[in-house]
């Protein structure tokens, strides 16, 4: 779940740094070029400059829900992490210090030694 909303938290971020930078600012920007001819002449003028807000707009409301799903996801996670670990650490402490060290079936013979 959590890198399903990380990519697509890149995809929105990398599509609203194209829109920003499409936007027609003080000094022309690069949309005063380069989008009439990318749309075709379809978009211009008030109405691209509209299009373009209303899209950044969205966009940047899909990425703050993004990064606080994130943050939530990424918290449950953490919370449970912590969870089994002291989980773990109650089993330990649990077992009495008088028990005896669990040893192996059986115990490897020791080397034979030849006597002449």
């Amino acid at each position: 779940m959590f890198s399903i909303l990380l990519v697509l938290l890149i995809i929105v971020s990398v599509f609203m740094t194209g829109l920003i930078l499409l936007q027609k600012s003080e000094g022309s920007g690069i949309s005063g070029s380069s989008a009439s001819s990318m749309l075709g002449g379809m978009l211009t003028g008030a109405a691209a400059g509209n299009f373009l807000t209303r899209l950044t707009a969205w966009l940047a409301v899909i990425f703050f829900i993004l990064c606080a799903a994130l943050a939530l996801v990424s918290s449950k996670m953490n919370v449970a992490r912590q969870q089994s670990d002291l989980r773990n650490e109650i089993v330990a402490a649990d077992v009495p210090a008088d028990a005896p060290a669990a040893t192996p079936a059986e115990t490897p013979a020791e080397p034979a030694t030849v006597t002449e």
